[in-house]
C-alpha cells in the first residue's frame, strides 16, 4: 500500500470570494430592509385609506337607514339590500331585538361577538376579522334615535391579494438586488485583486528562480509603492543569491587545487605506508578518510553553486521509470539492491535526465546505508499522473519534526544536528530535492510501511501504463 505525499494545507476562501459575499450580503440586508419599510409604509397607508374610505360609506348608508327607519312602516328588506354593494359589502341591522339582514352568507353570528356587544352598548366600532377564509372588516354604527345598530361587513381580501402582490414583487427586487450586489461585488473585487494576482504570480516566479521578473508600475500611487518595493526586494534578493553563488563556486574551485594536491601527497604516504609506524599509519588512515570527505563536500558545493545560478541544463529522455531505477542501481555498484515495481507502474514512463536521477537515487541508497542501517528495498509504483520512486531503510526513521528539514542544505538529522559530525557532507538530500524539482517533482520522507524511513520521489508521467484514479 503507498503512502500518499504529504496533504496541502487547508485554506479558506479566498478573498475575492469574501469580497463578493460581503457585497451580496449586503446588497441582501440593505434591500430587505428597504423592501421591509416599503412593504410596511405601502400597507399601513393602504388599509388606512382603505378603511377610511369603508367607514365613510358606512356611516353615510347608516344615516340612510336612519331616515328610513323614521318614516311609517319601513321596508327593512328592501332597505338593506339597496345599500349593500355586490361582492363588497354586506349588511345587517339590530332593529327592536330582531336581525335584519339582505344576504343569508353573513349573519349576526358572522359578526366578531365584542364588536357586536360594543355597538348594541351604543358605541361605535370596528374590526378586521376572518370569515371563511377571507380578510373582513366589519363597521358598525349605533342608531339610539330608533332604536337599532347598522353593521357592515366590507371583503378586504382585494386589498390583501394587492398587498401579497407588492410582497412578492419587493421580495423578487430585493433578489434581484442581492444578485446585481454580488456581481458588482465580482466585478470590483476583480480590479482590485488584480494587482494582488499579478504580484502573487510574479512572488511565485521568483520562489520559483527567475529573478528576472519585475512589477508594472502601475499609475496609481498605493500600488506603485508596491510594485517598486517588489521590483527593489526581487533586485536585492537576486544579487544576494547571485553574489552567494559565486563566492561558493569561487571557494569551491580555489579549493580543489590544493585538494589535488593533498590527493597525490596521501598517495605518495599511501605508497610508502609500510615504512611508517602504527601511530603515522591511524594518523593516514584519518587524513584519507577526512580528504575523501573534503573532495565530496566540495564536489557537492559546486554543484549546489551551479544550481543556484541556474547553469545546469536537463538532458531529458523518456524513459521507463523501472527501467530507470534498476540501471541507476547498477551504475552507482549497488546491484543488489531489491526494487519492487508495482503492476500498475509497469511500463510507466517518465521524462528524465538519466545522469541526474541516477545521482539522486545513489545519493538516497547512501543516505540509507549511512543513517539507516542499509537499504531494505526499493519501490516503484503510480499514483494518478505521478511515478513514485521509494527507498526504504532499516533505520529507526526520521521524526515528523525533522521531516521537512532533513532536506535543507547541512543537516543531517537528529543524529547529526552539528556540522562536522558523520561522515555525510549534509548536501545530498538537498541535491535530491533540487534535482527532483528540475524534473517538475517532489521529494519527502514518511514513515516505511515495515518501519524505518521512507524516502519517496515523485515525478510526472510521460505517458504508458494504467490510469489510476
Amino acid at each position: 500500500m503507498t503512502t500518499p505525499g504529504p496533504p496541502p494545507a487547508q485554506r479558506g476562501p479566498g478573498l475575492r470570494r469574501r469580497v463578493t459575499v460581503a457585497f451580496a450580503l449586503g446588497a441582501l440586508v440593505l434591500s430587505a430592509c428597504l423592501a421591509t419599510l416599503t412593504y410596511e409604509l405601502a400597507r399601513s397607508y393602504l388599509l388606512r385609506q382603505r378603511e377610511s374610505t369603508l367607514v365613510s360609506q358606512a356611516y353615510v348608508n347608516a344615516r340612510a337607514v336612519r331616515q328610513t327607519l323614521s318614516g311609517p312602516d319601513p321596508d327593512i328588506p328592501d332597505l338593506l339590500s339597496a345599500v349593500e354593494t355586490p361582492n363588497l359589502s354586506r349588511a345587517l341591522l339590530s332593529y327592536q331585538g330582531r336581525w335584519f339582514g339582505a344576504s343569508v352568507a353573513v349573519g349576526q353570528e358572522s359578526l366578531p361577538e365584542g364588536l357586536r356587544r360594543e355597538v348594541l352598548d351604543g358605541v361605535p366600532a370596528r374590526q378586521r376579522f376572518a370569515l371563511d377564509g377571507r380578510r373582513q372588516l366589519s363597521v358598525g354604527v349605533p342608531i339610539v334615535s330608533v332604536g337599532a345598530a347598522y353593521f357592515e361587513v366590507f371583503d378586504m381580501e382585494v386589498l390583501a391579494s394587492t398587498l401579497r402582490v407588492l410582497g412578492n414583487s419587493l421580495v423578487a427586487g430585493a433578489a434581484i438586488t442581492t444578485l446585481l450586489g454580488a456581481a458588482v461585488g465580482r466585478w470590483a473585487s476583480g480590479r482590485l485583486m488584480q494587482p494582488l494576482a499579478n504580484a502573487s504570480q510574479a512572488a511565485a516566479a521568483v520562489a520559483a528562480g527567475r529573478f528576472d521578473v519585475r512589477l508594472d508600475t502601475s499609475p496609481d500611487a498605493d500600488l506603485a509603492v508596491l510594485a517598486d518595493s517588489f521590483n527593489s526586494m526581487t533586485d536585492a534578493l537576486g544579487e544576494r543569491i547571485e553574489r552567494e553563488a559565486r563566492f561558493a563556486s569561487s571557494v569551491s574551485h580555489e579549493l580543489r587545487s590544493p585538494l589535488t594536491t593533498l590527493s597525490a601527497s596521501v598517495e605518495v604516504l599511501q605508497a610508502r605506508r609500510h615504512e611508517m609506524g602504527e601511530r603515522a599509519q591511524r594518523a593516514l588512515d584519518l587524513l584519507r578518510s577526512d580528504l575523501r570527505r573534503f573532495e565530496r563536500l566540495v564536489g557537492d558545493l559546486v554543484e549546489i553553486s551551479r544550481l543556484d545560478a541556474g547553469a545546469e541544463q536537463l538532458e531529458l529522455e523518456v524513459l521507463a521509470v523501472g527501467t530507470l531505477v534498476e540501471q541507476s542501481l547498477q551504475r552507482s555498484m549497488r546491484p543488489n539492491v531489491a526494487v519492487e515495481v508495482r503492476p500498475r507502474a509497469r511500463g510507466v514512463e517518465v521524462r528524465a535526465d538519466r545522469r541526474r536521477m541516477g545521482r539522486v537515487l545513489a545519493n538516497l541508497v547512501e543516505n540509507a546505508e549511512t543513517h539507516g542501517r542499509g537499504v531494505a528495498r526499493v519501490t516503484v509504483d503510480r499514483e494518478g499522473w505521478a511515478a513514485r520512486i521509494g527507498v526504504e531503510d532499516r533505520g529507526p526513521g526520521v521524526a515528523p519534526e525533522e521531516r521537512q528539514r532533513i532536506f535543507e542544505r547541512f543537516v543531517r538529522g537528529e543524529e547529526g544536528r552539528h556540522r562536522g559530525e558523520g561522515d555525510g557532507s549534509g548536501l545530498g538530500l538537498s541535491l535530491v530535492s533540487e534535482h527532483v524539482r528540475l524534473h517538475g517533482g517532489r521529494t519527502w520522507v514518511e514513515e516505511a510501511p515495515g518501519g524505518g524511513a521512507r524516502f519517496v520521489v515523485e515525478l510526472p508521467v510521460a505517458r504508458g501504463g494504467p490510469t489510476v484514479p
